[in-house]
């Protein structure tokens, strides 16, 4: 069975990612727990959880990456509670974790908005959706007008796990220029941006954003958070594994959220 080195992995996706970047994400991106030096199998996933670890152990797995980790802000202070049980699963099985929050989001090739932006076909690409001072989605045009409901029968097919759907405006209209910004990328301020699309695709929408998107007129199309945030995942684990040659899974943990 090939191996790879644990550092040689972490030091690839520190790059492709561009993690120096994003100094100001929330998320310690990175490698946030060191395991076993040598990896002979990764596992991929969305949500660190302790599921997900028992699962990763029970794979044989030696390396973790996840799009939401265990350590954020300015870091772990105790490691107590749910978090010390996390972090035994991790030591006593030797695996690594490494997450990538908005570098995920936001990265033009295998981040998730531009692989659901590839999904759905957007030409005319550009990057969209002011975070923090940084655009981390994109927004572009479609090849022909779409309702979209057809859109989210696109989206439906093309994304792993399943989740309900849901809609802010008529899922009947039809549309051409299209926003994506995965998990919670609807708020109220970006109604106001001089790009106007018709659609927004978000993976929710939150309570204060119903009256400013029906007054700028831009139907909002809700994945669901956690399967808005699949692409990117997997889009790295083909990275991995076509770089390594290692052993590779995808572990399906839906919150239906």
């Amino acid at each position: 069975m090939k191996t790879a080195s644990r550092n040689d992995i972490v030091r690839f996706l520190d790059h492709i990612l561009e993690l120096d970047q994003w100094p100001d994400d929330p998320s310690n991106n990175g490698l946030q727990f060191a395991g076993d030096a040598e990896v002979e199998k990764a596992v991929f996933a969305v949500d660190a959880s302790a599921e997900l670890f028992c699962k990763a152990a029970d794979l044989d797995a030696d390396f973790i990456f996840v799009h939401h980790g265990i350590s954020w802000g300015s870091g772990i202070r105790r490691i107590d509670g749910i978090l010390a049980e996390r972090i035994k699963l991790l030591a006593a099985n030797g695996i690594s974790l490494y997450a990538a929050h908005l570098p995920l989001d936001a990265n033009p090739r295998f981040g998730h908005n531009a692989r659901l932006a590839d999904m759905i076909g957007l030409t005319e690409r550009r990057t969209f959706g002011a975070y923090h001072g940084r655009q981390i989605g994109f927004q572009g045009i479609l090849p022909e007008s779409k309702t979209v409901s057809e859109l989210a029968q696109i989206l439906d097919k093309a994304l792993p796990s399943s989740g309900p759907f849901g809609f802010v405006g008529d899922p009947g209209q039809k549309v051409k220029s299209v926003g994506v910004i995965s998990g919670g990328g609807a708020w109220p301020g970006m109604f106001d941006e001089e790009d106007h699309v018709d659609c927004l695709i978000s993976g929710e929408a939150t309570h204060e954003v119903f009256h400013p998107s029906k007054e700028s007129g831009t139907t909002i199309l809700t994945l669901g958070h956690y399967r808005s945030e699949t692409p990117g995942v997997f889009a790295v684990m083909d990275l991995v594994k076509s770089k390594f040659g290692i052993e590779t899974a995808f572990i399906d943990i839906p919150t239906n959220m």
